[in-house]
């Protein structure tokens, strides 16, 4: 099952990505600048928006989809170079990053802290970390219910956890949290961010 979500998330995601993500996507990935990291590219939906980086490295971990991005490579206007590799082991070394883009991808990281170590350990003094992130709600009924569906949802989606408190991570981790906005009553999050100086 795993292999079939590749072949149908731009599909799959079309809807929601023109009428609602494509406003939020491009009014985080613009922020970026100098030399950034995207975590988890997946088919390149945020390609389009660099527009202040000069060069974006980025990195997905399934080969499948990272297949469906090469047409949006060409069409950017920003050199991208892809690698494939996990979050949990950047092949990067420390303090090379101005900037750090994870967008609907941290529900699907199998260690999310360990992750967040390796954005720290990549990132420079002063570096931004944008995330744009569907996250555990916090009304009762919806949080339970998204912890029931989350095994189900896991094997249909590629490993995402409907239930991750991706903003508790955050917070739990050595980087500043300098903004965060809510969407669709809490339930997708943008977390701006900062590797302390």
């Amino acid at each position: 099952m795993a292999g079939f979500l590749p072949h149908i998330y731009d599909t799959a995601m079309k809807p929601l990505e023109k009428t609602h993500f494509e406003k939020i996507r491009k009014n985080l990935v613009q922020q970026a600048q100098g030399h950034v990291l995207e975590i988890g590219f997946g088919t390149g939906a945020n390609f389009r928006y660099y527009q202040g980086a000069d060069r974006v490295d980025a990195i997905e971990p399934n080969p499948d989809m990272s297949k469906q991005a090469g047409k949006r490579i060409r069409k950017s206007k920003t050199p991208i170079r892809t690698y494939e590799a996990v979050a949990e082991k950047l092949p990067f070394a420390d303090n090379c990053f101005d900037t750090v883009v994870a967008t609907l991808v941290f529900c699907t990281i199998p260690d999310p802290v360990k992750a967040l170590q390796e954005i720290y350990r990549v990132s420079k003094p002063g570096a931004k970390i944008l995330m744009f992130e569907h996250v555990k709600m916090d009304q009762p009924l919806m949080g339970k219910t998204q912890q029931s569906l989350t095994p189900v949802w896991k094997r249909l989606c590629d490993g995402c956890h409907l239930d991750r408190d991706t903003l508790d991570l955050v917070n739990r981790s050595p980087l500043e949290i300098l903004k965060v906005d809510s969407f669709y009553g809490g339930l997708f999050l943008t977390i701006e961010s900062q590797k302390p100086h």
